[in-house]
């Protein structure tokens, strides 16, 4: 088999625009008219320019190779230039482009991916969600502590067994910092009501976006401590896993990072230092389904375990559902609510979920098709990034 074509989307996500404002989605199709599908998680570009990243590497290594052939062609882009090292764009572009040959072989052999990794080891995975907005809302879910507890107990009945939010708002480009007595009392109060709302029918996740100091998050952790949180994430940023590893001495909160870490050796540190017990890979940024399983398989060896991370397309959803099945080391794995929506729309078969839980899939590669249809009817017209933090300080509290 040869690759003969590749082509790229970028969809626009309509409101409320869970998941992000666009989604970039590659197609490879072989020779033999076999296509694939993948996604990048590439938030420091607009999105057009990251579609044409995709197209420029899958000219230059991409076109006329082997699909099956995926470790030689993932060492051949990640060398490109002789980087050799784990930059967040390239490796994002690469991690959509190897999602999409893992789909190819899948279908080829006619097998889920997840067989051609090692096998399933479930049949269904918990999942969890952020709290989100809903329209007539008599408050923000993100600032206010009532409405979270009150949406929180709606997910509960729902079937959700975890909820995850993040009052330790805004994130910023002066990060990190140490956290007002306004923040850590908002903080605290979110997951006093979340608790009470809940019980001990979800476990909580707090999610904060690396803003604090290890000294903040400490300060932090001990006010959220009497709540017991399944996790604290991402406490600091990424760049010194020294200081995360800090806090995880600190506290007996759990520690869980890894969606702006990219390949086993960005990972690797984390492990060695201590940093973390809990792996959120993003497999559209992290280097795709083999890296994965590679970053999955020294995190068991540490006695840690994976949570996907997820806030884009659906996609890049149903890679981390394929990881999720074949590792032993499995926790939870994140979705945006029940995987319904815009996010159901753009594939022609949705991902099945049940009682707070997603179901396998047993289809040929990653077990989603894009309705083409569908994503040429939502171009992304914007030029955004992905995410955009507040810039400067934050507004003080």
């Amino acid at each position: 088999m040869q690759i003969a074509e590749a082509r790229t989307f970028v969809v626009g996500n309509p409101k409320p625009g869970e998941g992000g404002q666009a989604f970039v989605l590659v197609k490879l199709v072989t020779a033999d008219g076999i296509a694939g599908i993948g996604e990048a998680y590439v938030a420091q570009f607009a999105p057009h320019t990251v579609a044409r990243m995709i197209e420029d590497v899958c000219e230059r290594h991409v076109i006329g190779g082997d699909p099956l052939r995926i470790e030689s062609l993932w060492r051949s882009v990640f060398g490109a230039g002789y980087s050799m090292r784990a930059d967040i764009g390239l490796i994002g572009v690469l991690s959509g482009i190897e999602m999409a040959l893992w789909d190819i072989a899948g279908k080829a052999l006619d097998q889920p991916v997840h067989a051609l990794l090692g096998g399933r080891v479930r049949d269904t995975l918990r999942t969890y969600t952020y709290l989100y907005g809903h329209d007539g809302d008599s408050a923000d879910v993100l600032t206010d502590a009532d409405m979270a507890a009150k949406r929180a107990a709606e997910y509960a009945a729902q079937g959700f067994t975890a909820v995850k939010f993040d009052p330790a708002r805004p994130y910023t480009t002066h990060d990190p910092r140490q956290p007002t007595l306004h923040e850590l009392d908002l903080c605290e109060a979110f997951a006093r009501s979340v608790r009470e709302a809940v019980g001990s029918s979800c476990d909580l996740l707090i999610g904060t976006h690396g803003q604090f100091t290890a000294a903040g998050a400490i300060r932090l952790a001990r006010r959220l401590e009497p709540f017991d949180p399944l996790w604290f994430e991402e406490p600091t940023p990424p760049e010194a896993p020294e200081q995360m590893a800090a806090v995880a001495r600190a506290t007996s909160i759990p520690i869980a990072t890894g969606e702006r870490l990219a390949t086993k050796f960005e990972f690797a540190r984390v492990l060695q230092l201590g940093a973390a017990s809990i792996l959120q890979l993003n497999l559209g940024r992290a280097g795709g389904l083999l890296e994965g399983k590679k970053i999955a398989g020294m995190a068991e060896a540490y006695h840690a375990q994976i949570a996907p991370h997820l806030y884009s397309g659906p996609v890049l959803g149903a890679a981390n559902i394929q990881l999720a099945a074949c590792s032993p080391n499995f926790l939870i794995l994140e979705g945006i609510r029940d995987w319904g929506g815009f996010h159901a729309e753009l594939l022609r078969t949705p991902i099945r979920w049940q009682g707070g839980h997603v179901l396998v899939p047993t289809t040929p590669g990653l077990g989603v098709e894009l309705d083409e249809e569908v994503a040429l009817a939502h171009p992304y017209t914007g030029g955004r990034t992905h995410l955009q933090p507040h810039e400067g300080d934050p507004p003080r509290g």
